[in-house]
């Protein structure tokens, strides 16, 4: 096979993916300007939905949506986390066909996988921008206290209307959903199973669930003198600055001043630390916060409360 024939069999197997995600891509008009993009998606039930960047949704009702056949339908909106910078759209009537299917989805992606970023950022059909994946990080938490397993930045390029659109992989698979705003980064994406276990919860529930315990800390050295005394292998904790009245931390009797060094036998040595130790999971349940109190360890059981 030439060189010639190699790039040209690249070439037809990258429209290929392109014709294939197209089917998935909608544009979404719910801002009083640039117009989005979002991701037909099948729900747990079977159900037919859309997803799309928070940030875009800036109204709540009459959101239209412009589907892969040309038909503008009105849109509900189902739920929205600006932690993950997920919205899902609810689509009444409308059911799959060949023209208007949801994406497929795929986990594998790589650093140094070629993908696109595709996008519909008008009704006049797909646009796309082709790069390579440079890293992903994560575990990480966002700003709005979001739980990413994993961040997907890539070397695409996001034209206007991109966010809320799909990352892709060389077989038209969605790998993750693009958006401008997540990160510093301005074209970085949610994995696809980030954006399916956000959009199940949004769907069953209208907004994410987060495990709250009412304090205010910062992370804190130990000393080594400290730390031999109370047998700990870390260095840092988090030392609680304030306490808010009536909070689960309140209610467990914690006081400004301790230092929180673990949380059910797992080191607490930073905020994300300590934020992902209270995920979802962990609503209305007791967990056992070990501190240091006076220089001396303590266990502390609190049961977590819900973000308000």
């Amino acid at each position: 096979m030439t060189q010639q024939d190699s790039l040209s069999g690249l070439s037809d197997q990258i429209a290929n993916a392109v014709e294939k995600a197209a089917h998935s891509l909608v544009t979404i008009a719910a801002r009083p300007r640039q117009s989005a993009t979002g991701i037909l998606w099948k729900s747990e039930s079977g159900e037919l939905v859309v997803v799309t960047a928070d940030h875009i949704v800036e109204r709540e009702e009459d959101i239209k949506v412009t589907l892969p056949d040309h038909r503008e339908v009105v849109a509900q909106l189902a739920g929205r986390d600006p932690g993950t910078d997920i919205a899902v759209l609810r689509l009444p009537g409308v059911t799959e066909s060949a023209d208007v299917a949801p994406a497929t989805t795929a986990d594998g992606v790589r650093i140094g996988s070629l993908v696109l970023a595709a996008g519909r950022p008008t009704g006049d059909g797909p646009r796309v921008s082709f790069g390579a994946v440079s890293a992903i990080e994560g575990p990480r938490r966002t700003a709005g206290g979001g739980e990413l397993e994993r961040v997907i930045f890539a070397d695409v390029v996001m034209y206007p209307g991109f966010s809320g659109g799909a990352l892709i992989d060389l077989a038209g698979n969605v790998v993750g959903m693009v958006s401008s705003q997540l990160t510093r980064h301005s074209a970085s994406a949610l994995p696809a199973s980030t954006v399916q276990r956000v959009t199940q919860t949004l769907l069953t529930h209208g907004r994410m669930r987060r495990g709250y315990l009412g304090v205010g800390t910062q992370q804190s050295p130990i000393s080594p003198t400290l730390a031999q005394r109370a047998g700990l292998s870390q260095t840092t904790g988090l030392l609680v600055m304030t306490i808010e009245a009536n909070s689960p931390a309140e209610q467990a009797g914690f006081l400004i001043g301790d230092i929180i060094i673990g949380v059910d036998g797992q080191p607490a040595t930073d905020v994300e630390g300590l934020r992902s130790a209270l995920g979802s999971d962990k609503l209305g349940k007791a967990v056992t916060l070990r501190v240091l109190r006076g220089g001396e360890p303590k266990d502390v059981s609190v049961t977590v409360g819900e973000r308000p």
